[in-house]
């Protein structure tokens, strides 16, 4: 650049923007002539015409004449009109049309800001390119709910988000209901990539990545649906192992969602709790993983015997709505409890609240103890304490849980995991400074 700049002195970043325009069209062109086809119904649009659409945005920028861009771009939008006018073909379409004129735009664009210009037609080729795989995708693999689905989680991301207030509210236990709205939607993005996932990868991901996707909903269902499916195969060991793993994983996202919680509603405190987080769903993913080993050394065809019931309806449809809700309103209600509980019996109650809470569910008492310390009411060691006592306590839910659904040996093995989770992240953090 720095030759070019000492050659032409001024005009260099003329010169660069040129150089940008030609580059564009050509690659745009290049795709176009390569999908134009053959014979009177062909394409009236290739490689040349695209190269010179883009140097023509470039001219008309360059000559910095005031509306010249705008004749340019009329006359480019007339001639493209006019010979799709001409065109034999019963279905002229408009891709091309569209393509033309954005080259002319880009074009432009390459002059002013070339940075800008270049992924801009880069991007336009890749869409051009990807058309049957994108034909492919609406019409093959996206089905109708998961089109449904993805609207409501837009709508709820643009629209109703944006509407709810930002200051605490006393009826949600101080917690903002811009916050809570936020988990909610945290809930439903996570089930969405979860479904996605499962999607992509096939039957071939087996039990493993529907428990862990499983956990970000519910940790206790999840080990309660595999721990039913292992106790129907007795005699197959190495899904009775696959089961165990999907289960384990299940823990494993309590950590990672609870960590999220903390990172949305409270980021001091994600800040701090992430070693924890990292250590307590490695060591459970590390037994997940040699549980799996066990089962493919057993029978490499049991991780694909399938998904349970349960896991395998909540994969047809991306979005669990009701779920989500049943979570936000116990979320309020687990704050209202714990809120109160620390203004009338302070550190004592909070904590007696937080493990009576978590004994159901672990996600709304972390929720809670992040908002508290959010609006300063506790210290960052209350929180990492109270988040440690309610994922213990939820812990004795998910054993006794494991030991009813699944039987001894499943419940051996799941337990194994939870508490070397625990026990790690426990002196993970005892290993941390303590807070000035």
């Amino acid at each position: 650049m720095n030759w070019l700049q000492q050659l032409l002195g001024a005009q260099a970043g003329l010169v660069m923007g040129w150089l940008a325009a030609l580059g564009s069209g050509a690659l745009i062109g290049l795709e176009r002539e390569r999908s134009k086809g053959q014979g009177p119904s062909r394409e009236p649009a290739g490689l040349r015409t695209f190269t010179l659409a883009a140097l023509c945005g470039a001219l008309t920028r360059g000559l910095e004449q005031p509306g010249l861009v705008a004749v340019g771009a009329l006359a480019v939008t007339l001639l493209g009109a006019l010979a799709y006018s001409r065109r034999r073909g019963s279905d002229p379409g408009l891709t091309t049309a569209m393509a033309l004129f954005l080259t002319y735009l880009i074009g432009a664009l390459c002059v002013e800001a070339p940075l800008l210009g270049a992924p801009a037609a880069i991007t336009t080729t890749a869409l051009l390119a990807a058309r049957s795989r994108l034909h492919r995708f609406a019409t093959q693999l996206l089905h109708e709910d998961e089109l449904h689905d993805g609207l409501l989680l837009g709508a709820l991301a643009l629209v109703v988000l944006p509407l709810m207030p930002k200051e605490p509210l006393p009826w949600l236990g101080g917690m903002k209901a811009s916050a809570l709205m936020g988990l909610m939607l945290l809930l439903l993005l996570l089930q969405a990539l979860g479904h996605v996932a499962l999607r992509l990868a096939g039957p071939g991901a087996g039990l493993t990545l529907s428990g862990l996707l499983g956990g970000l909903v519910s940790s206790t269902a999840t080990i309660a649906s595999l721990g039913a499916r292992a106790r129907q195969h007795p005699d197959q060991p190495a899904l009775q192992a696959a089961c165990a793993a999907g289960a384990i994983m299940s823990t494993a996202a309590t950590w990672l969602l609870s960590l999220l919680m903390l990172a949305a509603l409270a980021p001091a405190a994600a800040a701090r709790f992430w070693p924890l987080a990292l250590t307590g769903a490695a060591s459970a993913g590390l037994i997940a993983w040699r549980l799996l080993r066990q089962a493919q050394t057993a029978d490499g065809t049991a991780a694909r015997d399938g998904v349970p019931a349960p896991l395998a309806q909540a994969s047809r449809g991306p979005l669990r709505v009701r779920e989500a809700l049943l979570i936000a309103a116990l979320l309020s209600g687990v704050s209202l409890a714990v809120n109160w509980a620390l203004q009338r019996f302070g550190s004592s109650g909070l904590y007696t609240a937080v493990g009576l809470a978590a004994l159901a569910d672990a996600h709304a008492p972390v929720a809670s103890l992040a908002a508290l310390q959010a609006s300063a009411k506790i210290g960052l060691d209350a929180l990492m304490h109270g988040v440690l006592l309610a994922l213990a306590c939820n812990s004795v839910t998910r054993s006794l849980t494991a030991l009813l659904s699944g039987g001894a040996l499943f419940a051996r093995r799941v337990l194994t995991a939870l508490l070397l989770s625990l026990g790690l992240s426990m002196l993970a953090l005892l290993a941390m400074p303590a807070l000035p």
